[in-house]
């Protein structure tokens, strides 16, 4: 009661001094806006819209399939989760056999396949289903297009039309791991083939729309933009040869090898993976561009299997910033580019390239970065001609050469390895950059798997926190060259060493069990770490 009180006695004050003041208290409130009605311009532009993707569900449904797969899974047991910490994971879109099944993201084993029940590691026989989409059909003869990771090494495939048609006569053409891409062929009557589109002609904002079996809903359709295009460096295919469309339509297991499409009915990518730190769909997927999934399904169609262009050599992005500093020591001032690592001996760089040339162009297309170079040559059949442009000696020069053929295993070529551990040496110690080094006898060398002819010192100890250590040498690693100069024992690169100024960098040549490359050592500033310098 005491605040009412208060508050009545204020406002009648307030009332007598606004009588006083011959000012109006009760002036009307201005007048509410009223909300205004759609007009005809912009409900039609809605309607035109939603026209447009009726038409295009319509043109492309008869042509999705679902694929119901049962697959021998061998136990895999995770020792890392699936992303970065606190990252995202990566998850391929296969999802469990029916709407509310056994399986799904609890049991999912980060193969792509839901596990069974009981089974924490994801093995036994396992079922899942994927989408895919008719892309040619030869008579009563159709091949659809789909991913690896649905079709695969699968035992057995059920594949059901728009129409309720089960096929069970489906055979798997070819696989290509290396993109996440196989063909499947079936034979059945009145079947309608999709149309391939450009995927080059998309780009940020483009509406897309996305058809597949999520969860199992057989002919369901979604609709988003194009978030990003060309998106490369995400792992989800181990050693393969990504260029993604990134996309917001919701897409969720069971999406995997549906088409991606745009609003002319075209097909424009293959759904692939999500981005999700929960497993579910939270607006970011990706899907293999048509330009790429088209060239692959003409040679898995044609030959069962892809064979691939290759040149020889391990390469590094010039954008990043170790390589960049590695290329700027060469006397490369650009920005993007490819540094040529390592010359593999008996391949189609030999005698061709050099180690430390910074390839720019290839048949007169600049390239940007390692990914870039890897999936061009990669789309190129074995013997075919190639144009390089490259920087060497402070100039650009250009040369050409034959590709050859891929060898089948590229995980142990060319790769960083294992770094085996030497033998204690005598002190040959450079605290400039915080090694240790020996000389490397013809023994150790062919020890390493090296090869006697094999020169330089070897990294017996590396302090940690030092320039040698940010830079990411090991113990076991062989400096051969400091600068453009070779050395042949730890005294020799030593005294390289010292010759240097440490504030403005030293290029190392280092050469390992698992391949060869170049680093780029810098003082390290500790005051930045709270530290005084050194």
């Amino acid at each position: 009661m005491l605040y009412r009180t208060r508050s009545s006695s204020a406002a009648a004050s307030a009332l007598a001094l606004a009588a006083f003041l011959g000012i109006s208290v009760f002036a009307p409130a201005p007048a509410r806006a009223e909300t205004p009605v759609p007009n005809g311009k912009s409900v039609e532009a809605v309607e035109d819209l939603s026209r447009t993707f009726r038409s295009v569900g319509k043109e492309i449904e008869p042509s999705v399939v679902n694929i119901k797969v049962h697959k021998t899974i061998e136990p895999v047991r995770r020792n890392a989760p699936d992303g970065p910490a606190n990252g995202p994971s990566f998850r391929h879109f296969f999802g469990p056999g029916a709407p509310g099944g056994s399986g799904g993201d609890d049991e999912d084993d980060g193969s792509g396949m839901p596990g069974l029940p009981g089974s924490p590691f994801g093995g036994g026989e396992q079922i899942g289903q994927g989408s895919g989409v008719i892309i040619a059909v030869d008579g009563n003869t159709g091949y659809i297009v789909t991913n690896n990771h649905v079709a695969g090494d699968a035992d057995e495939m059920e594949i059901a039309l728009y129409d309720g048609r089960n096929i069970t006569n489906a055979k798997l053409v070819g696989t290509d791991p290396r993109t996440d891409l196989a063909v499947v062929k079936i034979e059945a009557s009145n079947l309608k083939a999709a149309r391939w589109g450009n995927s080059d002609d998309l780009d940020k904002g483009d509406w897309v729309l996305a058809f597949g079996s999520p969860f199992g809903y057989v002919g369901s359709m979604t609709h988003g933009i194009v978030s990003a295009t060309n998106r490369t460096d995400l792992q989800i295919i181990p050693q393969g040869y990504e260029a993604f469309i990134q996309i917001d339509a919701p897409i969720n297991p069971g999406n995997s090898g549906g088409p991606l499409v745009n609003v002319h009915g075209e097909v424009v990518g293959i759904n692939t993976a999500i981005a999700s730190r929960t497993g579910g769909f939270q607006g970011i997927g990706f899907a293999i561009p048509s330009n790429q999934a088209k060239q692959i399904y003409t040679i898995l169609r044609d030959k069962g299997k892809v064979v691939r262009g290759w040149l020889g050599v391990s390469i590094a992005s010039v954008s990043s910033a170790d390589t960049h500093n590695v290329a700027k020591s060469f006397g490369y001032e650009g920005s993007k580019g490819v540094l040529v690592q390592q010359i593999l001996p008996n391949t189609p760089a030999s005698g061709k390239l050099q180690e430390g040339d910074i390839i720019t162009a290839i048949n007169g297309k600049n390239v940007n970065g390692s990914n870039e170079l890897r999936n061009q040559i990669a789309m190129m059949a074995p013997a075919t001609e190639v144009k390089l442009d490259f920087f060497r000696d402070g100039k650009m020069q250009q040369t050409t050469l034959k590709l050859g053929d891929q060898p089948a295993n590229m995980a142990s070529i060319g790769q960083p390895g294992a770094h085996p551990k030497t033998p204690e040496p005598a002190q040959n110690d450079s605290p400039k950059i915080g090694l240790t080094l020996e000389n490397l006898t013809p023994e150790i060398a062919q020890r390493l798997g090296l090869g006697e002819e094999q020169h330089g010192a070897i990294v017996s100890r590396v302090v940690p926190g030092s320039p040698a250590a940010h830079a990411q040498i090991h113990i076991g690693d062989v400096i051969s060259k400091v600068g453009a100069e070779p050395v042949t024992s730890a005294t020799e690169a030593i005294a390289a060493i010292k010759s240097h100024d440490l504030r403005k960098g030293i290029r190392l040549y280092v050469v390992s069990p698992g391949g060869a490359r170049f680093v780029f050592v810098q003082a390290v500033d500790k005051k930045a770490n709270g530290g005084t310098e050194q």
